[in-house]
């Protein structure tokens, strides 16, 4: 579907009916059993939950980031490594209440935050579920985990579930988005929504044990043979954003699901186009964040699809 714009949604009392979570604005009833874009229905479902260990060093800590993975995406990456749930559905149903109890456990389990991995089709059951918890005084950090791609009215509407902002900028040509991700408007929807995170959470502030609280840290995934998008997402974020943004660049890509079968996706990055990217960060003057050391592809232990479903930890 199209993108035509931010718009509120056409049921403020249940947002379900007539959905426009997302940018892509496809309206249906999922309180009523319709499907979009993303598949998603009227009942959270969620993959796996647990203490991830492999974040960015203050996102994981020493405890541990309380990971909630969703199911069903916005998007429809050919090389995502969480396919089995992200875009064919895998998890479990879970009530509000289900919810509150993962969000309760990953509390007691002492970990730093709650980790929302993608979470845009699910805020209004997210909200529900942790509101109990926040009146027992029971509240973790949220760290809004997407891939960017979000629409500015939901983000405004959900402010209270977005404490510390993990997103990424993946492309830079709506070329590229388009045949990677089938979504054609992405290059300028997520720039717009890091613009948002910046503007509403600023640069990333640390407790005295160096756990985020607070603020923006922007991903950027290197792909093979788009290493000069990164570079000009780099040049994008310098020139509007700024260089003291928390920022960390990721080798990590590997081949699976449907990249497999693409000419061009199906092979790592190269080491050269990888220290492209990294000594054009050094050379804009990007001294706040996080350098993936170059490695040909993901190792099967931090592989989403070689993830089993249900409560865990990872990387531990």
């Amino acid at each position: 579907m199209a993108y035509n714009g931010d718009v509120k949604s056409a049921r403020p009392d249940d947002p379900l009916r007539g959905c426009q979570l997302c940018p892509r604005q496809c309206r249906v009833d999922r309180q009523a059993g319709a499907r979009g874009f993303c598949g998603a229905g009227a009942a959270a479902r969620v993959y796996r939950h647990g203490p991830h260990y492999g974040e960015e060093p203050p996102i994981s800590g020493t405890r541990g980031s309380g990971t909630v993975f969703f199911s069903h995406c916005t998007l429809r990456c050919c090389y995502c490594q969480n396919y089995p749930w992200s875009q064919d559905g895998r998890g479990e149903d879970r009530s509000e209440t289900q919810l509150g109890a993962i969000l309760e456990a990953l509390n007691a389990r002492g970990c730093h935050n709650w980790n929302l991995v993608s979470p845009t089709p699910w805020l209004p059951q997210i909200r529900a579920a942790a509101a109990p918890l926040i009146a027992r005084d029971i509240r973790l950090p949220f760290v809004y985990n997407t891939s960017g791609f979000e629409s500015i009215d939901t983000l405004d509407a959900y402010r209270d579930l977005v404490d510390v902002a993990l997103t990424d900028l993946r492309y830079a040509r709506p070329e590229t988005a388009a045949k990677a991700s089938l979504a054609s408007e992405y290059v300028a929807v997520a720039r717009r929504a890091l613009t948002w995170f910046w503007n509403e959470l600023g640069r990333l502030q640390t407790d005295d044990d160096g756990i985020a609280r607070r603020g923006t840290i922007c991903r950027l995934l290197v792909l093979p043979g788009h290493a000069d998008e990164a570079i000009d997402n780099l040049a994008w974020i310098a020139r509007h954003i700024g260089t003291e943004l928390h920022i960390s660049v990721m080798s990590q890509y590997t081949p699976v699901h449907l990249a497999l079968r693409r000419d061009g996706w199906n092979r790592p990055v190269s080491q050269a186009e990888y220290r492209r990217v990294t000594d054009a960060a050094e050379a804009m003057g990007f001294d706040n964040g996080w350098i993936q050391p170059y490695q040909a592809a993901a190792s099967g232990e931090w592989l989403g699809c070689e993830m089993p479903a249900g409560e865990g930890a990872v990387g531990q």
